[in-house]
């Protein structure tokens, strides 16, 4: 029995790497999409894929989770027949560089716990009034095993994916007496454009990130989380790590 069929999801970062790899494999389950971006025509091409492949409905926000009052307008106006959200997938999220933390700009801190944090406990906040009006839910934060351990150069990220641990377990505890459900999700090395972004375009930096391993795919990460949210209505995934083989943690990778 397909659990997904008909439920609502709305997927931050949706034009991209795993919140598009997420959006496919809900698509193809026969669930509704709300997709949100920052780019427009991104968003417009991926709703009409979607519609034209599985013939769901999909919503589109353009809008920038790091901006507490777009992300509160945006989810106000959503209309009636999307309001009631079945699953969040917060997947916005970004690294920028790898310098020793004193090195790195003011602009790029921002932007990073701005995104990764900010964003998150923002689009969080306006959802789950909507899910306690339902009285169910699932929520899916995007973490990393960077976020258990940090590495040489990722102290900024691997703080914001620490918060984002601590933000899920806390928010477990908040609604341990309702029906929505918390999941974090911990992905080792996946190839998406995430090292495109965080060397700034160079394409050499970002592809030595992956050289000499075979990491995940974002359709790996998406495969686990629409496994975790079709369980039984009983069963909580709090927590799921994953890696590519030869991969043992954020800081240890055998390379060929």
């Amino acid at each position: 029995m397909n659990k997904l069929y008909g439920k609502t999801i709305l997927i931050t970062g949706a034009t991209k790497g795993i919140g598009r790899s997420c959006a496919l494999a809900y698509a193809e389950k026969g669930a509704n999409l709300i997709l949100t971006a920052r780019s427009s025509d991104l968003l417009d091409s991926l709703k009409e894929e979607l519609i034209r492949k599985y013939g769901i409905k999909v919503y589109t926000l353009v809008m920038d989770v790091s901006v507490s009052k777009d992300v509160e307008e945006k989810i106000s106006s959503l209309p009636e027949s999307f309001k009631k959200i079945d699953i969040l997938i917060n997947n916005a999220g970004l690294a920028l560089g790898l310098d020793k933390v004193y090195l790195a700009s003011p602009k790029d801190i921002d932007t990073v716990v701005d995104t990764n944090v900010k964003g998150m406990l923002y689009v969080t906040s306006a959802v789950v009034p909507l899910m306690l009006k339902h009285k169910s839910g699932h929520i899916v934060n995007l973490g990393s095993i960077a976020g258990d351990a940090a590495y040489a150069g990722g102290a900024i990220y691997c703080a914001t994916k620490a918060a984002v641990k601590t933000f899920s377990d806390g928010l477990r505890i908040d609604l341990v007496d309702t029906n929505i459900k918390v999941t974090n999700i911990k992905p080792g090395l996946v190839e998406t454009e995430f090292s495109k972004v965080r060397f700034n375009g160079d394409l050499e930096k970002a592809s030595n990130a992956y050289k000499g391993i075979n990491p995940l795919t974002p359709d790996d990460v998406a495969d686990v989380i629409i496994y975790a949210t079709g369980l039984p209505e009983n069963v909580q995934l709090t927590e799921i790590a994953m890696t590519p083989n030869h991969q043992a943690d954020g800081r240890t990778v055998h390379r060929k």
